[in-house]
Parts: C-alpha cells; sequence; structure tokens
C-alpha cells in the first residue's frame, strides 16, 4: 500500500485544514499528518478518526531546528510520497523530502493560499516569492485549488506543465439545513430565533475585510440586524474594538473557530463576504451548499465558471471610497434579508452540483481525484465545482496515481502504468495528472 505523509503548517481550524480532513477518509493509501507547529483542533479530529498525526511543535517561520526533525520523521516512515500544505509547509516540506535520502518521495503540494500579492494573508516579498520559487523545482507537481491560483504560479515563473487545477472539495450534504441546527446553534450563541442574521466565515486578517461588515452593521439600513463572524486570527481584537466604536458591539457575535461550519451556516440568513484576496472562496461554495444567498466580492470558484452557475449569488466589487463600501454594502444585504430568502433555502445551485466543468485551460480533471493525485471512491455528492464528475458514468473512474511518468506494458493498478480505461471507457490522460 502507497504510504502518503501530508505536512501542513499548522491543524487549527481554517479552509486548507478543513479540506485537508475531509479528503484523508476517503483516499485509498495509507496516509500520516505531520503539522509544523501543533496539532490543534482539526488535528485532534483527524487523530480520532485513526490517522496517526504528528507535531513538530515548530516556534516561527525560522525555526530551523524543525528541519532536521521532519527529516528524521520521512526517513522513519519510508513514504512514497510527501504532499505539503501552505507556504511554510511546503518550503520545509520539500527541503526535508530531498533529505531524507533514497528513495526520495515523490513531493506533490498544494497551494491554498497564493493570492495576488498575498499569501496566507500577508504581504508577498521578492523574499517570500524567491525562497517558494527555490524549492518549488524540488517537486513533482503543484496542485492549485483554483484556475485563478494556478494563473498567479505562472505569473511568478511555475512552470505551467509543473501544475494541476484540482478544485476544493464542497461536501454538499453535510451543509443541508437543518432547522434543528439552527435553533440549537442561535440559542448557544445568544442570537432570538427571529432575529434577521447576516454571516460570515474566515480567518480574522485584513483581507478578508470583516471591518467592512461592522460598518455596514452600524448604517440605519441594518439597524435591527446581528452579525455572526465564526473564525479567529490576530483581528479579533481590532474588530471588538470597532465593534464598541460604533456602537454595535451588542450585535456582533465574534463566534470563534468552529468544526460546526454547518451549523454556523444554519444560524445564518444571509452570508457575506467582503474579501478582497480569495484563492478558491469555499465559504461561498459551503454557504450555497447550505441554501443561503451570497453577496461576495471575490470568489475564483464562480468567477472561473460561467454564468448562471450560481443564481444565489451576487458580486459586489469595491467601492471607490470606503464609505460608499460601507453603504453599498448595507443596501444590499438589507435587501437580501427583506426577500424571502428568509424564509425558505434555495436548492443547490449548479456552481455546487455541477456535472461537468473545465479546468485552467485545458480537458477537465476528474472530480474524486485527490490531493495526492489518485481517484479515490466517494458519494456522489461530495463534490468539486468546475471539475468532471465521472459518476454520471454509474461507475468511479479507475485512475491510477501519477506520481511518475507513464511506461508501456505495466499494470494500470501501478504508479507509472499507461493511461487506464476510465469513466467513459477510453483512454484519456486528462484523467490524471501525468506531469508529474
Amino acid at each position: 500500500m502507497t504510504r502518503v505523509l501530508h505536512v501542513i503548517t499548522g491543524l487549527e481550524h481554517g479552509g486548507a485544514e478543513r479540506q485537508l480532513a475531509l479528503l484523508l477518509p476517503h483516499l485509498p493509501v495509507t496516509c500520516e499528518v505531520v503539522s509544523l507547529t501543533r496539532a490543534g483542533t482539526v488535528g485532534a479530529e483527524i487523530a480520532a478518526t485513526g490517522v496517526p498525526v504528528h507535531e513538530l511543535g515548530m516556534g516561527g517561520n525560522r525555526d530551523l531546528s524543525a528541519l532536521p526533525r521532519l527529516v528524521r520523521l520521512i526517513r522513519r516512515g519510508r513514504y512514497d510520497v510527501v504532499h505539503t500544505h501552505l507556504y511554510r509547509a511546503c518550503v520545509y516540506g520539500r527541503i526535508a523530502a530531498r533529505l531524507a535520502g533514497r528513495p526520495a518521495p515523490r513531493i506533490i503540494a498544494t497551494e491554498h493560499s497564493l493570492g495576488d500579492g498575498h499569501l496566507e494573508g500577508r504581504r508577498t516579498t521578492r523574499g517570500v516569492r524567491a525562497l517558494y520559487l527555490a524549492t518549488e523545482r524540488l517537486g513533482s507537481l503543484t496542485v492549485a485549488v483554483s484556475p485563478t491560483v494556478a494563473r498567479r504560479l505562472q505569473a511568478w515563473g511555475v512552470a505551467p506543465g509543473r501544475v494541476a487545477v484540482v478544485p476544493n472539495a464542497v461536501d454538499a450534504p453535510a451543509f443541508a439545513f437543518d432547522p434543528a441546527r439552527r435553533a440549537a446553534t442561535r440559542a448557544a450563541l445568544g442570537i432570538a430565533p427571529d432575529e434577521p442574521v447576516v454571516g460570515a466565515v474566515g480567518r480574522l486578517v485584513p483581507t478578508k475585510r470583516f471591518d467592512l461588515l461592522i460598518e455596514a452593521l452600524a448604517r440605519p439600513a441594518l439597524d435591527a440586524a446581528r452579525l455572526l463572524v465564526v473564525g479567529d486570527g490576530p483581528q479579533r481584537g481590532e474588530l471588538a474594538r470597532l465593534a464598541a466604536a460604533r456602537g454595535v458591539a451588542d450585535r456582533v457575535v465574534l463566534a470563534g473557530g468552529t468544526s460546526d461550519v454547518a451549523g454556523a451556516l444554519a444560524a445564518m440568513d444571509v452570508f457575506a463576504a467582503p474579501s478582497v484576496q480569495e484563492t478558491f472562496g469555499l465559504g461561498v461554495l459551503e454557504a450555497l451548499a447550505a441554501g443561503l444567498p451570497a453577496l461576495y466580492t471575490t470568489c475564483p470558484a464562480l468567477d472561473d465558471l460561467p454564468p448562471g452557475e450560481a443564481p444565489g449569488a451576487r458580486r459586489l466589487p469595491p467601492a471607490a471610497d470606503a464609505p460608499g463600501d460601507a453603504d453599498a454594502w448595507s443596501a444590499r444585504l438589507a435587501h437580501l434579508l427583506a426577500s424571502d430568502a428568509r424564509s425558505r433555502r434555495a436548492a443547490v445551485p449548479p456552481a455546487v452540483a455541477r456535472q461537468r466543468g473545465r479546468g485552467a485551460g485545458g480537458p477537465a480533471r476528474p472530480a474524486v481525484r485527490g490531493r495526492t493525485g489518485r481517484t479515490r471512491r466517494r458519494r456522489p455528492d461530495a463534490v468539486h465545482p468546475g471539475s468532471h464528475n465521472d459518476l454520471k458514468w454509474g461507475m468511479p473512474c479507475r485512475n491510477v496515481m501519477p506520481f511518475s511518468r507513464p511506461a508501456a506494458g505495466r499494470s494500470s493498478g501501478a504508479p507509472g502504468a499507461a493511461p487506464p480505461r476510465c469513466c467513459a471507457g477510453t483512454r484519456s490522460p486528462s484523467c490524471s495528472a501525468w506531469s508529474a
């Protein structure tokens, strides 16, 4: 059985961390996870499923003592694949995997957080970019979570042939609206059953623009609404002070991180995502899966799709001035709260439940191919926006792990095999990232 080590910067609540936890139970390979920092809440959840979780206790970006510890872990585990997630883990993980010796594991990276001039909420400098590119050459393949991210990687100088697009997964049934869950979540958060609630989910960093939602809440159009912000981060104190300064502290709920995002979405009436830096926009897709109307500024998962795929989502571009931004958000959110959207939940839109899609300027890739590139079995309703759902053919595509180039005469179940007969019964190299 193929052995895979997933290396991630940390395992507290976050989009990349949640994606890893969602992926692991479905992979037909033996997996372990190592957090460079702490195992955290998500790490505990992963460990509870039986997947071994290691933590290195890294103190900061420049804690080089973590590198030999990671090398020893990789060498001891004799992994076939090292799969890295997030910037720090990509840098340290690629180097450690190369230093671990022979046989060297294949090195795959998933780029979750490369924004336009920002990386994981911080501005990208020349040094950050140079270090990323230097270590990228040590790997076999980089997986981009959207065509937008793929274009950004290529603009940085990563060769197009070394990038594959595999969109994030959305397990739509997990977010299905549940009235009992809504009532329980609201009661736990101190929100009355009939209060109109504008909600947001994400890490509390400046690029998410949660300050804009507080400013909008202070406008007369939203004077009866509550704002529920789910997530944690370094801007928490600043947001609390802003709410107090605007006189809306009693109507702002900073709920912190949670494992029950579906419950939080059930408690909301409208979803707001004013973020100006996104690589995918997972929160918007999950809100749509929960049947919520969504107002957003940036969401590559939708922007990369044809028009009409998400009728419940509306884009609100930034205004030329800050007060205008707050006024526009207040007016649009008030309109959504006054509509019949509060009294009913919309069906899952095509953007979430689409059957076929497109990749980044190339052939569609299978919806069920996991982060390591290998196909996994999964429920038909755990979907990837913008990707090819092979279950329309009534059977899972039996692609193989693309960790080496095709070699003639090898069985289709082994790494390096020729492209197998897949969904439609045709040999289609587009069904696997053979560029690794």
